[in-house]
Parts: C-alpha cells; structure tokens; sequence
C-alpha cells in the first residue's frame, strides 16, 4: 500500500505495509530492523537578562563552547577506527569545520554582542546567530554550498546542548548487526559513527543530496533516503523495515512478496558492484569503438583516491571554493597554490580541470562582505566572475595560484557564470598579464599557458555559444544552472522543485545549440552537470555529440557501463528522436524505451 505520509497521520495496524518515498542519497538495498534514533527537541525560552548579569551569561556561553571543542576532540578519539579511509577524510574534514566554526569570531564576536548588547540569554543569542549565518548560506545558489547551512546549525545544535545539559551526541555501538536507523536528523557526525557491519542504512527526514550526510552514506556504501516525511509518526522500534538507496522509498512492514522481492534486489545489487569494479581499468567506448572520456566532479583534495579507484580519467570539475570556506580572511597565492598541486599530484598526469571561485563574496569571507554587502538577488547578483573582475586582485591571485600548479601537471581553466564574451577577453588580458609578471619573478610556468575555457550555465551564454566559442578554448555545459535559469525555477524552493526538469524542451535545445557551436569552432564540449552522471541521459548526450561527460566519482561505473552497451548509431537516431518531442513527459517515456537496449533500437528506427 502507497500511503501519503502528509495524509497519514493515522497509526497503521501492527504490520500494515507502508511506503513513504524520499529523496534518494546513496544507492542500494537495505533490510533489517528498525532503531529509532528519538533525539529531543532542545527547549529555551527567551528573556532579558538584567544588565549586571551579562558577563556571567556571556561567561555561560563561552563554557558551552569550550565544552564543544571537548566533545569535538572525544568524537575525534571514538572515530580513530572508523571504516572507511574516505569517509575517515570526510569525518576529519567535518571536525576540523565544526572546530573552526567554535572558533570563529564571528559567532563568538556576535553571540557575545547580543548577551551584552542586546541583553538576550545565551540559548537565544547563539540561536538567533546561528540562524542568521545559516540562512546566508541557504541563499548562496549552489546546492553544495547551500547545504553548508546544516553544520552551522549543527554547531549550534552541539553549543545549546551544552547550554541545556543535554547530550551533544549518542552512539550506535549497542545496536545489533543489520540494524536500519531512522530518526527526524541524522548528522554527518552520526553517520561517521556508523559501523557498516552493524547498520545496514538509514532514513530521516532532513537533509538532501548534496549535504555531508549523502556525501558520507554514499562513501561507506550505507543506503540511506532522506526527506521522508511522516516516517517516524508510524514506524516503531524493532518493526521491519527496507530503505531502498536508488529509488529513495522506505517501506515499514514490508509483506511477505515484498520482502522477496527486495531480498533478490540486494543481493542483484551487490553482484552488479562487484561487476561494475571490473570495469575500472576498461575504456569508455561504445559497442563501434567511439571513445567517451569520462572525467570526475571534485569538491575536495580528499576525494582524489575515489576518483581514481572509479576510474575517472582526470578531473572534469574543480570547485575551488573549498579554499575559501569556514574562515573569515581569504586564502593568499601560496596557499591555493599548495591546494592545487596536492589534487594535480594526485591525480597523477590525468588532466584537472580548474574552475575559478563561484560564489558571491558576501557569504564566505567576511573581508569581501565588508565590502560588497548582500546580493538582493544572490542568484542573479554579484557572483563567479562577476565578482572576479569586480575583485581584480581576488581574481589575479587565484588566477597566479593556478597558473603556478600548471607547472606541475595538464590543467585547464574554467570560468563560471559567463553570459557575454567580453568577460572571457577580460579574464583572459588579467590571465596573461598574470602570466607574464609570474615568469619575470622568475616562477616556473608551462611553455603555453592553459587552455581557458567556460561553463555554459546561462540560457544566453548557450543562445551565445558561437561567439563565444571564437574567445573560448572549450565549453563545460552545467546542465543543473542552465535548468534553473531557463525555466526559472530555484531548486532549492520545494515548492517549486517538480517544475525543476532538465528534459524540458526548452533546457534541451540550448543544450544542442551549444555542443553544436563548439562542434562548428572545433573545441571540446563536455557535460558536467547533474544529466552527465545520469546513466538514463547518456544515449542522449553523447547522441547530440558529446565526448566528454564529468559527474560524481560514485555515478562514473554505471556510465561507463552504459556506454559500454551502446553504439553511436543508436544512440544519435534516439536523440533526434528526443529533439523531435515537444514535451517533457515525450522525451522522459522515450528515454525510458532507449534504457532497453532492443528498445532502443526500435524506438530510434522508428523516429529515423
């Protein structure tokens, strides 16, 4: 029975089947019974504290924040033999955030100055502090550093709990083999403390794709849904329970069939990993030998080793924004510098493509929000290489320590938010001017300077692809903006995220239009969107004429896979048969009939 969660608030019967459907964070199938992970709610009230009270409630406050550096070194100590090297990375790197947050003045500066300026309590300080850098964050039109928004309240979280004396975190070392664990939130923190020979996956309400917690379920090959709303109000302790990873469903209670059903599932799931490893070494070509170059999208240096053990060919996407996150200065030259080469070393002659800083300089470093103050329209605003040649010394300096890392392997330069190409000639003056005062201070660069290329994002970059493609050296297509932007629709709003579809006919025509421009001006065209890691998406993309595709290291195997059981002349007759739909739910059931291989062939023939 498929119940909506929202118009069940009812208690089922006892072993009542009940499916909830969520997001989908990290693939595959997970049975066992249910912990139910209830963390109370914190409960303060707020009140004015009298004037001569407020350097012992400011004293209160910071005794709450030496304790979560304690709590911080504890979870340090219990996690030494986590397993998993990445996601003892990622847990190191969560730590690290979360102790720099504790220290940074900004909350300690703003906290302290609403005890003893406005007069609040320390747990209505630190919450409306929190809540006011976290809402900055959720305005920031990247789905990565959006989602950045769930550790500042996490910090929180930790500082209020010591405020109210209530536990900070709690384990799962008790918990019996092949356990599920469900709870409204599961924090990264919790979820580094996940022994996968213990628990078997997890489900909660909060959180989506692209937050530390997917990030960590999906390295320790935990299945986990999340924004499932309604679970807790009808699941109990000890109930059956399977967590379906790749279609994000839980199911409470699950029948006899079912649990058959999802029993060969699992096991169908597993036998295909151990397949898809194989395929690591093999080149991504089609069945009439057209070679596709698959590339990795990359966040951070310690997500090199995945990529690698994907098989990924180089680097597709470097977000450099790592570089300037949770810190209130900005890195100089010498140390992006010393971040890019760790990540082209590690990558070992693959090629890294870097992508110049894609932010609005209001919400990540302090010293640049002094100066620019808040977007109105942070998605429409002063943002990428907007603020770059605003900031001709931000840009220089990064543009320096790139060109510095070139000499240390293949690289290329990307530029985001690119709409006219009168910014690529400028970045390209700075770039060059760069280069030159670099070799006269004697640094060492390469004999040619890197290629310089641009995301095409913005529906007038894709209408302007020719002339851009004069001053561009290639094009990286983010498919996720170029959706947003072409359809107006904010992804992050769930009001509106069912409008949000990339196979709209219109997102598909700038996409041709595109590659079609790069293809007339002879230079590469990749995908580097969400559409690239799409195994559904790929006879499409390489049909329209793609060679290139870059997406998460996780999704690279199943692509690969696919390419591998395609041919070119399939695969182009099913994207002229797409291009020929005039509406979205077309060209999704054509895709669906091109994901069987005999049906691929038929519906292509037919279009032809």
């Amino acid at each position: 029975m498929k119940t909506d969660p929202k118009k069940s608030a009812r208690t089922p019967p006892p072993g009542e089947e009940i499916v909830f459907e969520g997001l989908a964070v990290s693939p595959g199938v997970a049975i066992g019974p249910a912990h139910l992970r209830e963390r109370g709610a914190l409960s303060f009230s707020e009140r004015e504290v009298p004037v001569e009270e407020r350097g012992e409630e400011a004293a209160r406050f910071q005794m709450a924040v030496t304790s979560g550096r304690r709590q911080l070194q504890k979870l340090r100590i219990k996690s030494a033999d986590l397993h998993g090297s990445v996601a003892a990375e990622e847990l190191g790197y969560l730590l690290d955030a979360h102790m720099q947050m504790l220290d940074s003045a900004r909350l300690l500066r703003g906290v302290t100055q609403r005890i003893e300026q406005q007069g609040l309590n320390a747990e209505a300080a630190v919450w409306q502090e929190i809540e006011a850098l976290a809402e900055q964050f959720e305005s920031i039109d990247d789905p990565y550093l959006k989602s950045r928004a769930q550790e500042v309240r996490e910090v929180g979280d930790r500082i209020l709990r010591n405020l109210t004396d209530e536990g900070a975190f709690v384990g799962f070392g008790d918990l019996q083999p092949g356990t599920i664990v469900l709870a409204e939130e599961i924090t990264p923190a919790d979820t580094a403390l996940m022994d996968p020979k213990r628990i078997a996956g997890f489900a909660g309400l909060i959180g989506g794709t692209e937050g530390h917690t997917a990030i960590m379920a999906r390295s320790l090959g935990l299945p986990a849904v999340l924004g499932c709303d309604g679970l807790l109000q009808v699941a109990r302790g000890g109930a059956q329970v399977i967590v379906d990873g790749s279609r994000g469903l839980v199911i409470v209670n699950p029948s006899e069939a079912r649990l058959r059903e999802y029993e060969l599932k699992r096991e169908a799931f597993k036998a295909e990993a151990v397949e898809l490893s194989k395929l690591r070494d093999l080149p991504a070509v089609t069945r009439d030998e057209v070679r596709i170059t698959l590339h990795s999208n990359l966040e951070l240096p310690r997500e090199i080793g995945q990529a690698v053990m994907a098989g990924a060919e180089g680097v597709g996407l470097l977000r450099t924004e790592f570089l300037f996150m949770n810190r209130e200065d900005l890195p100089d030259e010498e140390e992006q510098y010393r971040g890019l080469v760790e990540i082209i070393e590690g990558m070992a002659g693959r090629p890294v493509t870097v992508r110049t800083l894609d932010v609005g300089g209001e919400k990540l470093a302090a010293s640049i929000a002094e100066r620019h103050g808040e977007s109105v329209n942070p998605a429409l605003g002063l943002r990428a290489v907007r603020l770059g040649l605003r900031e001709p010394e931000l840009l220089e300096r990064q543009l320096a320590a790139i060109l510095r890392a070139s000499a240390h392997g293949p690289l290329r330069i990307l530029l985001p938010m690119i709409s006219a190409l009168e910014e690529v000639q400028a970045v390209r003056l700075i770039m060059e001017r760069v280069a030159a005062q670099l070799r006269a201070e004697g640094r060492r660069l390469p004999d040619r300077l890197p290629p310089l290329g641009i995301m095409i994002e913005v529906p007038g970059a894709a209408l302007a692809a020719d002339a851009l493609a004069e001053v561009s050296d290639f094009f990286a297509l983010g498919t996720n903006d170029l959706t947003s932007y072409t359809l107006a629709i904010d992804r992050g709003d769930e009001r509106l995220a069912h409008l949000y579809n990339p196979l709209h006919p219109a997102v598909l025509r700038l996409i041709q239009f595109a590659i079609g421009a790069g293809q007339r001006a002879g230079i590469p065209v990749s995908i580097c969107g969400e559409m690239a890691g799409d195994p559904r998406y790929t006879p499409l993309l390489i049909g329209l004429g793609v060679r290139e595709l870059s997406m998460a290291s996780t999704a690279l195997p199943r692509v690969k896979n696919r390419i591998r059981e395609l041919d070119m002349a399939s695969s182009e007759r099913c994207a002229r048969a797409v291009m020929q739909c005039a509406d979205s739910e077309s060209i999704s059931a054509l895709l669906d009939e091109c994901g069987s291989k005999p049906a691929l062939r038929d519906a292509a023939r037919s279009s032809a």
